[in-house]
């Protein structure tokens, strides 16, 4: 039966596609029955949360019938202490999708438009168009960019700047394909972009990157006041299950925000899971120098195998297998490994690959040669 609805939807929602999240593991056993799962589809941290998060979780069921602290002050301090900022520059969210949502509501519409990468994260064409904006996506550097191909071009997306222009999306590093933008790179952007133009930070994997020359966005809060900054606490942090996502701003951007953001976000373990998981940072650079080991592992066995990688300062790989992606994808699926095909981003021969465990991390090597029929492409 034809839609009565969809002729009644918001133009930018008629033809949205929605998100396509990584397969999850219950959806799997039930589809073919197999016990015996990896899921490298997420990019989750495989050690979990902190201990400390673990055990402030526990200690917080006790009240769960009772609303959360919807100005969320015990985080709000410890994100105060952390990034130097006042409370009236952060905005919680229920990840940082959350953030991105509230963006959107606040400064896109009809007759604005926003700017991101071609390769860019998913969701910043979503919450665009979903509120009627137009979108500009730029071309990214090339594949055979010597040093970041498919990476973030900046002069690309400075161009695609107008008067309308009212958000600009830069994930950095980004996802899907681990690529990043320096300091000089990016303040030399930042100066050229008009200073009523928002530009989104996005540093949802910035705790996983070691480059010297990797700015922290939020240290440029004070130089650039159009400059909002985005974190997570579900990929180093280990808490994707209870969604914790935050913004840094100026206090104008911050209020904005704050006046379409409704209350008790994010619920009450995620706020304590997320404040005791600041306290750790033992379990922090535990979970770095393990990716650290286990993607170099990851990388070089790909490119022995003579597959094309694109570098990754996250923790994830993204790969070229020379054949359709979803196809790849599917077989692999059949041995009981879970990664994510990137043809709904113009890579139809890609996927990418989140660091596990390094005993999960053979478990891929092993179905990859069988999917792909030996050990060298």
């Amino acid at each position: 039966m034809a839609s009565q609805f969809l002729d009644k939807a918001l133009p930018g929602v008629q033809s949205l596609k929605p998100y396509e999240p990584g397969k999850p593991i219950s959806e799997l056993q039930r589809e073919l029955g197999l016990d015996d799962i990896v899921k490298l589809a997420s990019n989750e941290n495989p050690l979990g949360p902190s201990p400390k998060a673990q055990a402030a979780m526990r200690e917080a069921l006790e009240d769960l019938a009772l609303y959360p602290d919807g100005n969320g002050f015990d985080l709000k301090r410890a994100l105060c202490e952390k990034h130097g900022v006042k409370p009236e520059q952060i905005t919680l969210g229920t990840g940082s999708d959350h953030i991105l949502e509230l963006i959107a509501r606040v400064f896109l519409g009809p007759g604005r438009n926003a700017v991101f990468s071609k390769y860019g994260f998913a969701i910043y064409a979503i919450v665009s168009q979903a509120a009627g904006a137009e979108l500009r996506v730029a071309d990214a550097l090339p594949e055979d960019h010597p040093a970041m191909p498919y990476g973030h071009d900046l002069e690309a997306m400075a161009g695609q700047i107008d008067e309308n222009t009212r958000v600009v999306f830069i994930a950095n590093p980004n996802n899907p394909t681990g690529t990043w933008v320096d300091r000089a790179t990016l303040t030399a952007f930042l100066d050229k972009v008009p200073a009523d133009t928002l530009v989104v930070l996005d540093e949802a994997y910035y705790e996983y990157v070691e480059e010297a020359d990797y700015p922290d966005g939020q240290t440029l809060l004070a130089n650039y006041p159009n400059l909002l900054v985005m974190r997570t606490f579900s990929k180093a942090y280990g808490l994707a299950g209870i969604r914790v996502g935050y913004g840094l701003a100026s206090e104008e951007i911050t209020d904005l925000l704050n006046r379409v953001r409704l209350a008790f976000h994010p619920n009450t373990l995620g706020q304590v899971a997320a404040t005791a998981a600041l306290a750790d940072q033992a379990h922090i650079d535990k979970s770095i120098a393990m990716n650290r080991e286990e993607l170099a592992k990851m990388q070089a066995g790909l490119r022995e195998r003579g597959f094309k990688t694109i570098p990754s300062v996250c923790n994830f790989v993204t790969v070229d297998t020379g054949r359709p992606g979803r196809e790849v994808f599917q077989d692999l699926l059949r041995q009981g490994v879970i990664v994510r095909p990137l043809d709904g981003y113009g890579m139809p021969t890609h996927v990418r690959v989140s660091v596990g465990l390094p005993e999960e991390n053979e478990r891929f090597f092993h179905a990859f040669d069988a999917v792909m029929g030996s050990a060298t492409a």
